[in-house]
């Protein structure tokens, strides 16, 4: 009979690997033939798999044979004595160690990606997915034992296992399991041993089958160790490993991160949680919130802890705990404590939309950086003279250190935005966002120097310096997750304002479904709202409406919410709603005229306005805001190029203009990166021109501006009728057709024996094929098309 010491395994396994299976071969091929071999692999490798399965082959030949598994746990006598007499094939497995002469040596490693499908195949009964696969043998590492326990949801099994190991090697598992693998001089103070003895209980490590060829936790392995490992064990050794990283003032990130949610307290742990969460606080807040709270519920409730959770959770944007945290700080006994809960408390002010308070509030902190956010908010609020008394005489004694030198630099850009003609100020703010990029790591601010650069540029048609401003401080994560939402809404409108709808609405989605604070609902509301008037959705316009409304009401006026205004007056025009805004545009003004009507930030507004006004058919005010474009025309390129816009706009509703001088302000417009506002002027031109010839080259022009068709050099060929319509079917020629020649939606569908809504998805899909901005636009472009020779 076969003498077989192991475990059998369950009856589902086989052995996949390919030496084991060459083996398996040679021994059905001739089973009779003298064999000594030794089969050598770490824990899981499938030693004790491919020794039930020589015991089959044997029984069934009818041979006898010696299989021995986990030789390495008998001694040398017992083994001697068990394989005694054997005179058929004698197979013995063992963990890696030296093995004796006149032994051959079969070696199983880990498994390929594809011996890990046929794995998967014989675990589960179906053919395995490559995809994966691949991810098994990227988590298991190839571990045949590995791979089938995750397959068969059984990784508790580890735990007894894990009980087992000597005391050492456990030790050094979870020590790897924390982050601590590597550091040799960590280890032998944890294990109290010499460098040399270390590789001994590494060895023992290895021979677990649980380590990577780099002596790391594979995967799956770390999460047995952690999850299945003795608790009291692991808590003990993470405890130690904490306290001899603190003790050498060392990195203690990654340690104190594996003991969140293990109920440890005192002194030790506090410590440990306190300074984790200073390493983690400048790339990841989320993480340096859950860390000082964890901090403060293991004892420590010093003001230290209190201010890093505080800055922590606004950084990753909950400011309900900043400012219930911050709120508590201001009665604090001693000084700075005070001056940091009135910083954290201005902040979350600042972000919703109370630029008054957070303003006082950062004055009478008084640290650094801290006159310079006042200063940028009484700006906001229309007090220049406040501002510039806080930035004359600054509190002394705060250090001169960059990040207060770049929020100084920030806060005179903003007050230069409001003097004069302001050349300078973009350069001013552009420079204080770059100043301030290295000096930020987990910095709390009211806003950023890129926000506010973005905001001056948008005002001032600056549109590619915006975008690239806002990207890098999206990608650098400037200001955290808290400002990482108004970066992204303001690139949304920076693409909003360029035309670019496509791209502004993938900004707004990647927004979408959060809370927002009021300045960011604000900028996320209006941004829905303008991207549903430039695609002419009425319906859309009516729905983002009232979400809009409510979020003005809910920010006071500022010189920073400006834009989202005056997209909110078009609209309120088109919805009948436009009396609503009165006491908006009263403080709006109000302010406005307290800095002295500053011309970039003014022109922008009344721009809007004015659009606001045509929508009405209010001349007296269209012609109002015209006068007041006029007179900041001399500031520049864009205030000139609005109001030369205005006045071509005023002209074409008139019906008395010079198509030439429509066509020279539109592509003005678009130079400036004003696409949707260039076409919509010329296709509104080309609607109300009696002229046949200029309303084909506006119409073409306003193809052009919308990026909807590549521009004509001068003096080429003008495109056939059949270049747009060739783009339609038959189905929707012939309701382009009937719709041209005056028939009502119901009736072009009684005619084609169709419904009316189904006429509708006809024209809004030829109005997408042709890159009409509107329905008139779509009806004068399919006039001039179909009335061509060569229409088809």
């Amino acid at each position: 009979m076969n003498t077989l010491l192991t475990q059998v395994p369950p009856p589902h396994t086989v052995p996949v690997h390919p030496a084991a299976r060459q083996l398996l071969d040679r021994v059905a091929a001739a089973p009779a033939d003298p064999l000594r071999l030794a089969v050598v692999a770490p824990g899981g490798y499938g030693k004790s798999v491919l020794l039930a399965a020589l015991d089959r082959r044997y029984r069934e030949a009818g041979v006898d044979a010696v299989l021995v598994d986990d030789a390495d746990r008998l001694g040398a006598d017992q083994l001697e004595e068990l394989l005694a007499g054997a005179d058929g094939p004698i197979v013995v497995a063992h963990r890696p160690a030296a093995v004796s002469p006149g032994w051959t040596l079969l070696q199983l490693g880990p498994l390929g990606v594809e011996d890990v499908a046929l794995l998967m195949s014989a675990v589960t009964g179906s053919p395995a997915d490559p995809a994966a696969a691949a991810e098994l043998h990227a988590r298991s590492g190839g571990v045949p034992r590995l791979a089938e326990r995750a397959l068969l949801g059984r990784l508790e099994e580890f735990r007894p296992e894990l009980d087992e190991l000597d005391d050492d090697v456990l030790r050094y598992l979870i020590a790897a399991e924390a982050g601590a693998g590597r550091n040799l001089d960590l280890l032998c103070a944890l294990l109290d041993r010499d460098p040399d003895q270390l590789p001994a209980i590494v060895e023992g490590a290895r021979a677990t089958g649980l380590l990577a060829p780099d002596d790391t936790l594979l995967p799956l392995a770390a999460a047995a160790v952690r999850d299945f490992g003795p608790p009291a064990r692991r808590l003990t050794t993470v405890q130690r490993l904490v306290e001899l990283q603190l003790a050498n003032d060392l990195p203690v990130l990654d340690l104190a991160r594996s003991l969140l949610g293990t109920g440890s307290s005192g002194a030790s742990a506090a410590a440990a949680f306190a300074a984790a969460a200073g390493e983690a606080l400048p790339s990841d807040a989320r993480l340096a919130t859950r860390l000082f709270e964890a901090a403060a519920e293991a004892g420590d409730r010093s003001p230290a802890v209190t201010a890093g959770w505080a800055r922590a959770a606004a950084l990753s944007g909950d400011l309900d705990t900043a400012l219930r945290l911050g709120d508590g700080m201001l009665g604090a006994a001693d000084a700075e404590t005070r001056a940091a809960g009135a910083e954290i408390a201005a902040t979350v002010l600042a972000h919703r939309g109370e630029l008054a308070r957070s303003a006082e509030l950062y004055h009478w902190a008084g640290r650094g950086g801290a006159d310079a956010f006042a200063a940028t908010a009484l700006v906001g609020t229309g007090d220049l003279d406040g501002a510039r008394r806080l930035l004359d005489s600054p509190t002394p004694g705060v250090a001169p250190t960059l990040f207060a030198g770049a929020a100084t630099r920030m806060a005179r850009g903003i007050v230069d935005s409001v003097s004069g003609c302001a050349t300078e100020t973009l350069s001013t703010l552009l420079g204080a966002a770059a100043m301030l990029e290295p000096a930020l790591g987990g910095t709390l601010l009211p806003d950023s120097p890129a926000a506010l650069a973005a905001l001056t540029a948008l005002h001032t048609g600056e549109l590619a310096l915006a975008e690239s401003v806002l990207s890098r401080a999206l990608a650098g994560r400037i200001g955290g997750d808290l400002l990482a939402v108004r970066h992204r809404l303001l690139l949304g409108w920076v693409a909003m304002t360029a035309g670019d709808l496509a791209t502004a609405a993938e900004h707004r989605d990647a927004v979408a479904g959060r809370t927002l604070e009021a300045r960011d609902e604000l900028f996320f509301a209006t941004l829905e709202l303008g991207l549903a008037r430039r695609a002419s959705d009425l319906v859309g316009l009516q729905r983002s409406w009232n979400r809009a409304y409510q979020a003005s009401m809910r920010q006071q006026t500022d010189l920073f919410s400006l834009l989202p205004l005056g997209e909110l007056a078009i609209a309120a025009a088109r919805t009948g709603a436009f009396a609503k805004l009165s006491g908006q545009f009263e403080r709006a003004h109000g302010l406005l005229a307290r800095l002295g009507e500053p011309p970039l930030w003014t022109v922008s507004l009344v721009w809007h306005e004015l659009h606001a006004a045509i929508t009405l058919e209010d001349a007296d005010a269209a012609e109002a805001h015209l006068a007041t474009l006029t007179t900041h025309a001399h500031c520049g390129r864009h205030p000139r190029a609005l109001a030369t816009a205005a006045q071509g706009w005023l002209a074409v509703l008139g019906g008395t203009f010079a198509p030439d001088a429509i066509s020279a302000a539109a592509a003005e417009l678009h130079d400036l990166g004003l696409r949707w506002d260039a076409a919509r002027l010329a296709g509104q031109a080309a609607i109300r021109t009696s002229d046949r010839k200029a309303m084909v080259q506006l119409l073409e022009a306003a193809r052009q501006f919308q990026g909807t068709a590549a521009r004509r050099e001068p003096g080429t060929a003008e495109p056939a009728a059949g270049a747009g319509l060739a783009a339609l079917s038959e189905r929707e020629l012939e309701v382009a057709r009937l719709v041209v020649d005056g028939l009502t939606y119901k009736q072009a569908g009684s005619k084609l024996f169709i419904s009316g809504k189904t006429v509708e998805h006809h024209m809004a899909r030829i109005r997408g094929k042709l890159g009409a901005a509107d329905r008139r636009e779509l009806l004068a472009t399919l006039r001039e098309l179909l009335s061509r020779p060569d229409a088809p």
